[in-house]
């Protein structure tokens, strides 16, 4: 089993910038893959972006595209998810998860985190 806890959401304005941490803990080696997912009131969770967890390869979606960096410290278990520019359409509830599987799609994720609320404000 995998634990993950996300800190860092928080209210911030229009234009500004949050980071986001996840902290993996367990059986961390099953994971190869970490990703940020974030659902909106009403929406379905969307991917954000992801990461090789050795390696650090990287992909994003577009709506985040030069606005968002995901990364990671491996001595550290941490995941992080600098936020910048950001736009009320980023408010959400944001997820870490880890899988197996170098992919954005959901399903192929099976550990996620609490979630911690990200609001923009205009």
């Amino acid at each position: 089993q995998v634990q993950l806890v996300e800190s860092g959401g928080g209210l911030v304005q229009a234009g500004g910038s949050l980071r986001l941490s996840c902290t993996a803990s367990g059986r961390t080696d099953s994971t190869t893959t970490m990703g940020w997912f974030r659902q909106a009131p009403g929406k379905e969770r969307q991917f954000v972006a992801r990461i090789k967890w050795s390696g650090g390869s990287t992909y994003y979606a577009d709506s985040v595209k030069d606005r968002f960096t995901i990364s990671r410290d491996y001595a550290k278990n941490t995941l992080y998810l600098q936020m910048n520019s950001l736009k009320p359409e980023d408010t959400a509830v944001y997820y870490c998860a880890g899988g197996p599987v170098f992919t954005s799609l959901r399903a192929h994720y099976n550990y996620w985190g609490q979630g911690t609320q990200v609001t923009v404000s205009s």
